[in-house]
């Protein structure tokens, strides 16, 4: 599933090419993703200039000259591309919001999980269903101070704990392993048991592993494209994630895969603590 950087990228790319570009037609595929298409049809776009672009967490706002904008979420297969209407349409493309320079703007989503919705933006540039959402892991909200703050008293395990939305955004399971593993921190322990210093540690571990990720642009294990049809390359940088019987890089013991949460954790049992 595209988490934070693969989003982030999304968005820089989209921010390159949708300002300014005026709505002339949209034309709908299909009746649904997640959410129904058919109110895109309906939201009177024709006419309406995109004016920027941006992310919160996972999502990509993509706002109009009107004061709404156009909710993104990519589910686990979400791809977008602003190319020439004439391209031939994709089997599983959805949605062509057609613009006024000859492109349209393509949502294709295999599996049908993402999601594609007009909102009115509040002052903050992004849908009020946006409000309750955590602090951005990149933002200067975010610090050791915060997520110690925030976990103290909780015994639900590290590794959940920071994939929770309500307390930091987009630190998904690919990104929670590797910034795990960089603070030498066992996903297994419970939030609450983590030190001050700890904290800090992993907070900043957590900015490290997302920045680089978006430099590399973001990570392909499985269906995740970005906007120009490259594979996000971060991938290449794993050190644990997926790696389960492979040595540990930092001391050559084996990786040991567990279920947390419904989701898979990879850690080093000997040089995580």
């Amino acid at each position: 599933m595209p988490e934070l950087p693969e989003a982030e990228n999304i968005a820089r790319a989209l921010a390159r090419v949708l300002p300014g570009r005026r709505i002339t037609r949209v034309e709908i595929f299909s009746p649904a993703m997640r959410t129904p298409l058919e109110p895109l049809a309906a939201a009177g776009l024709p006419g309406r200039r995109f004016t920027a672009v941006r992310r919160r967490a996972r999502y990509v706002v993509a706002a109009l000259d009107d004061g709404r904008g156009i909710l993104m979420h990519f589910g686990m297969s979400g791809v977008v591309r602003v190319e020439p209407a004439e391209v031939p349409k994709r089997k599983h493309e959805h949605l062509f919001i057609h613009l006024d320079d000859g492109r349209a703007f393509r949502f294709e989503c295999t599996r049908r999980f993402s999601v594609c919705e007009v909102h009115p933006l509040t002052g903050s540039g992004f849908p009020a269903c946006l409000d309750r959402l955590g602090v951005e892991p990149l933002g200067d909200d975010f610090s050791g101070e915060s997520l110690f703050a925030a976990a103290k008293g909780r015994r639900g395990c590290i590794k959940n704990f920071i994939m929770e939305n309500s307390v930091v955004v987009g630190v998904g399971n690919i990104y929670s392993a590797e910034s795990l593993f960089a603070a030498g921190i066992d996903p297994r322990r419970p939030a609450g048991s983590l030190s001050r210093r700890e904290c800090r540690t992993l907070a900043a571990a957590i900015r490290d592993i997302l920045s680089r990720a978006i430099d590399a642009g973001g990570t392909t294990v499985s269906d995740f494209l970005n906007v120009d049809g490259s594979e996000g390359k971060f991938a290449q940088e794993l050190r644990v994630y997926g790696r389960d019987g492979e040595a540990c890089p930092r001391c050559g013991a084996t990786i040991e895969r567990c279920v947390l949460g419904g989701r898979s954790a990879f850690f080093c049992p000997r040089c995580m603590h």
